[in-house]
């Protein structure tokens, strides 16, 4: 069944060759950081989070984001989602994935890894969302891999399968609420310290996860000659739509409740963000290119759900898909972290080598995405002939 993913035109094979080619470079550049430490990265001992745990809170919320088609078709029987949940299943395997690899990445030598295994702490935080996110992991492995082998059969879904899939659905909104509390936990980062932290990590994810399928799938149309229900992008870009409108109502509330309580630690990070903070003002663009992105995001995504123009949708997607990555990602983290505690500002800039092994990452789940894509629609296509 795995060899019906490489199978497709040149254009596609030479994607893989290119994807390989940034793996192996990535690969050359780890074992680089390996060797010298994380002081090639631009952490400090002010900012002890940089870029690589950015796109580790990221895709935690896009793969939480296949419980976004498994609760329409599973609980509310839209038969629409039915030929594309098996590719919402196998993107939140290859997120998962990736996941893992940047906090590898991060901890600077691999073994310290086993740490968490060798040494349990259960008063750690880090010790759940390992757990949750390996059983999610497993989850997603056994649900996409047998679903796509009933594809080939053409037989009906097991029982088990789907006790699995409904399984899913409340590990699915853990393996984020968990991750959330990694931050909200932390008394002295006061942009973290929020009790609707979780809640805005799900409204975003729900958000970017979905935009990122409909983006996934418009790419598919393209290269592999196989068309989604119109429906279907419809659908997604309404979920797409009020998860995005949830998560800057979210984000209001926070500068709502910093600026009305006029408390000096909860409003300096948010003033760093946007306005800039004792000459210090690196991460202001990124702010307000964010907020722009995503509140035109749902501008055109509105009009474009209102007048079915499906080029208006993969648009709209693709300006929400960056704005919560840009959001969740360089702002929240890297925000978080300035000013200090103890008041000193640091900022962080992305190193080449960093880039390079987060550039290898993605390298790494759009490969996995690729090849189960193709083996998926392949399979698809060989059941739909006579």
């Amino acid at each position: 069944m795995i060899e019906q993913g490489f199978k497709g035109s040149k254009k596609f094979k030479l994607w893989l060759l290119f994807l390989a080619g940034i793996i192996l470079t990535a690969v050359a550049t780890y074992r680089y950081q390996l060797s010298e430490g994380l002081t090639i990265t631009g952490m400090s001992r002010d900012i002890s989070w940089g870029f690589y745990v950015a796109n580790f809170t990221f895709f935690v919320g896009v793969a939480a984001s296949a419980v976004m088609l498994v609760i329409p078709y599973y609980l509310h029987h839209y038969e629409k989602f039915g030929p594309v949940i098996v590719l919402g299943e196998w993107l939140a395997v290859a997120a998962v994935i990736m996941s893992g690899l940047f906090i590898m990445a991060d901890m600077g030598q691999p073994q310290r890894f086993l740490n968490i295994l060798l040494h349990p702490t259960p008063g750690s935080m880090l010790f759940w969302d390992m757990l949750v996110l390996t059983g999610y992991l497993l989850l997603n492995l056994i649900i996409a891999w047998k679903t796509t082998g009933i594809i080939q059969s053409k037989a009906p879904a097991p029982q088990w399968l789907r006790n699995l899939t409904y399984l899913s659905i409340p590990w699915a909104i853990a393996i984020h609420t968990v991750t959330a509390f990694l931050y909200s936990g932390l008394p002295g980062r006061h942009l973290w310290l929020t009790a609707i932290m979780a809640p805005r990590f799900l409204a975003s994810a729900f958000a970017s996860g979905p935009a990122l399928l409909i983006l996934l799938f418009k790419l598919q149309e393209a290269t592999n000659n196989y068309k989604f229900d119109p429906k279907v992008y419809n659908t997604l870009g309404k979920i797409v739509l009020y998860g995005m409108i949830v998560n800057i109502f979210f984000y209001l509330m926070e500068f709502f409740t910093a600026f009305y309580s006029n408390i000096p630690s909860h409003k300096e990070t948010l003033t760093y963000l946007f306005f800039g903070l004792e000459g210090h003002h690196k991460m202001v663009p990124w702010a307000w290119a964010s907020a722009l992105l995503g509140v035109s995001g749902i501008a055109v995504l509105g009009f474009s759900i209102a007048r079915t123009m499906q080029k208006g949708l993969v648009f709209s997607a693709l300006l929400i898909f960056f704005a919560t990555y840009i959001d969740k990602g360089l702002i929240l983290v890297i925000g978080g972290f300035i000013p200090s505690p103890m008041g000193t500002i640091t900022e962080y800039s992305i190193t080449l080598p960093e880039f390079i092994i987060t550039a290898g990452i993605w390298a790494i789940g759009l490969l996995i995405i690729s090849v189960a894509f193709q083996m998926t629609l392949n399979l698809k296509k060989e059941s739909e002939r006579p």
